[in-house]
């Protein structure tokens, strides 16, 4: 049986709409991941990213409500396709800010150094985010280098606590190396205590020099934020307790409507 031109002509409209669905799906499928690779010669792992003005904000998962990072525009040079993940399939989902900052405080608590100042570390080294892995082989939160993580007993360099932690350790150890000279402690963490020997204090590597100030300015910022709220409440606190209705008493003492 022939169709008609007509039928025909429907046919081709429905095969090529089911055509265009399937291109679309396939199109889907392939999908994949990006690197955006940063002036700091680190790269983020992120599904897609977005450009907001003077920051660009790259999304952790196709769905906008799994998390994302702001970074400066101007401190992306390039973007790459990412390589495959093989822990995409296992891994547990990421960390929120909040589960990172329960992290952070319980290791603070642990190490006696200041959240806020493992935070500014962990914002300095890979803005957050935990499946960070720089060209040089440094992987999550922290940035350990595969040596490093095995030295201080991290098995998966990618799960945030794990990592987090023999950071931080390694970060107390350098701080008591340098007598809790922070610049040089920090410079080690970046460049190596080797370099800091060898110079004697922060090794002139523009890069070590720009990461110090960073973390330091960061921290500064934070503690400066901090006392500043602490000094608004008390001064709330203050005129609360000044406009607070009292009992007159009376020349016996005693408040006014109160018998002797």
């Amino acid at each position: 049986m022939k169709l008609s031109s007509r039928a025909s002509a429907a046919s081709r409209g429905t095969c090529g709409s089911l055509v265009l669905v399937l291109l679309i799906a396939l199109v889907s499928d392939l999908h994949a991941a990006e690197l955006a690779n940063l002036r700091n010669g680190f790269n983020l792992r992120h599904d897609h990213h977005e450009v907001v003005g003077a920051t660009t904000r790259l999304y952790m998962s196709a769905d906008p409500a799994g998390g994302f990072v702001d970074v400066p525009t101007d401190q992306i040079e390039s973007y790459e396709p990412a390589p495959p993940d093989p822990a995409d399939q296992t891994a547990a989902p990421a960390k929120t800010t909040a589960d990172l900052k329960a992290i952070v405080a319980e290791i603070s608590a642990k190490n006696k150094i200041d959240a806020d100042f493992i935070a500014s570390v962990i914002a300095a080294e890979s803005a957050n985010n935990p499946h960070a892995v720089s060209p040089k082989g440094a992987q999550g939160l922290m940035q350990l280098m595969p040596g490093t993580a095995s030295k201080l007993g991290v098995k998966d360099s990618f799960d945030p606590e794990a990592n987090v932690d023999a950071g931080v350790r390694y970060l107390r150890q350098l701080l008591e190396l340098y007598h809790y000279d922070v610049a040089k402690a920090l410079a080690a963490y970046n460049a190596g205590p080797q370099r800091v020997d060898q110079y004697k204090g922060v090794p002139p590597y523009r890069e070590t020099h720009a990461y110090v100030a960073r973390i330091i300015k960061d921290y500064n910022r934070k503690k400066l934020a901090e006392q500043k709220q602490q000094a608004q409440e008390k001064a709330q606190a203050r005129r609360a307790q000044a406009n607070k209705p009292t009992l007159a008493q009376n020349p016996s003492g005693t408040p006014s409507g109160e018998s002797n």
